[in-house]
């Protein structure tokens, strides 16, 4: 039976692949990607000559069709976002929820995420957190905050380098206490954590060159003394 396989790929340093991970984009008949230039980038470092194609966010369902008609021949498939793990903030889950209907086998390797990264560093108590993904542009966007600001657990989010000082001034508007972390450009040559009351991190992110992605993190009530 075919094989849809789920692939975490770097989030930044190449060198953060697992050897089973390598193998198996070796071996698939073909690779489903965010941006196929990106992906190429990888495949590339590795020496790796297997076929890709793009499936994204904006993939129509006759994508997901075309998709599916590989796996009824007969063909594995390996399914990589950009960066990170697929299906986590990422439109994989609508492809996996396709493929399990039709009873084909899915298979997860598991790798890197940025959420998880930043998590282990955080140096508050994760053994409970909640993960937001990235908060709305424009509706409902108070609203994510507030529920963020007002978590009784930890919570994780990345923003983008447009959005992330607005959004780091709409939490301090909602809670001028709040304790957390911001991490820029995990795992590249230009990572940075900024750790500490909101006002302090607003003001360090501001000295520094805002690019690339960031995850924010949240200490949650809970732990507030």
């Amino acid at each position: 039976m075919s094989v849809l396989y789920i692939i975490a790929t770097p989030i930044g340093n190449l060198e953060d692949i697992s050897e089973r991970a390598l193998r198996t984009l070796s071996e698939v008949d073909l690779i489903l990607c965010e941006d196929t230039r990106v992906t190429r980038k990888l495949l590339d470092h590795y020496q790796i000559k297997v076929p890709v194609i793009s499936y994204h966010q904006h993939s129509k369902i006759n994508k997901v069709e075309y998709i599916i008609g590989f796996l009824k021949e007969g063909k594995d498939l390996a399914l990589v976002s950009d960066a990170g793990t697929p299906g986590i903030s990422d439109p994989g889950n609508k492809l996996v929820s396709e493929v399990y209907k039709l009873g084909f086998k899915i298979c997860p390797i598991p790798g890197a995420s940025a959420a998880i990264t930043a998590a282990s560093i955080s140096g508050f108590p994760m053994d409970k957190f909640i993960f937001m993904g990235f908060p709305p542009q424009k509706k409902k966007r108070r609203k994510f905050f507030e529920e963020a600001a007002s978590s009784k657990y930890p919570v994780v989010f990345y923003e983008s380098t447009y959005r992330i000082l607005k959004t780091l001034e709409e939490l301090k508007e909602i809670d001028n206490t709040l304790l957390l972390m911001v991490c820029r450009e995990l795992t590249k040559k230009f990572e940075t954590v900024y750790r500490g009351e909101i006002e302090k991190v607003i003001e360090e992110i501001k000295r520094g060159e805002i690019k690339g992605e960031f995850v924010v993190v949240l200490e949650g009530q809970n732990m507030i003394k």
